[in-house]
């Protein structure tokens, strides 16, 4: 029963993800929370793991590389808390109501999130002076 539960919610996160690669969002990061659940089951998984980790960090490293970018993401993140608010009270927007407006909204909060964390990141490795 663990094995197909870890399935489900590993397959999941992954499809989401891959939506997310083109829709708002952190895609390569939940793709790369998907795999990471299903090799905990699956251990042919796990050499997928690496490269997305890779792929996944570098891209948060870009976001947070210089001022410019740093603010478009903050932006960015701001735009989509915004779009959720009125998805959840417009009525003649497409697919209109809370429940793409929450996610819309919870898709903000996770890129300001993601935006902190990467440069929180960034900053402690430039000062230590390593890199992945």
């Amino acid at each position: 029963m663990k094995r197909v539960i870890v399935a489900v919610v590993g397959v999941v996160l992954v499809a989401v993800g891959v939506l997310l690669l083109v829709l708002p969002g952190p895609g390569l990061l939940i793709v790369l929370a998907g795999l990471l659940v299903l090799a905990t089951e699956f251990p042919a998984v796990d050499r997928y793991v690496v490269p997305v980790r890779r792929r996944a960090l570098r891209a948060a490293d870009d976001s947070v590389s210089s001022p410019l970018r740093i603010a478009a993401s903050i932006a960015g993140g701001l735009w989509l808390i915004g779009a959720g608010v009125a998805w959840g009270l417009v009525d003649w927007l497409p697919f209109a109501g809370w429940s793409a407006g929450t996610s819309l909204i919870l898709s903000g909060f996770i890129v300001l999130g993601l935006v902190v964390w990467s440069y929180r990141r960034t900053r402690t490795r430039q000062r230590a002076g390593t890199h992945d």
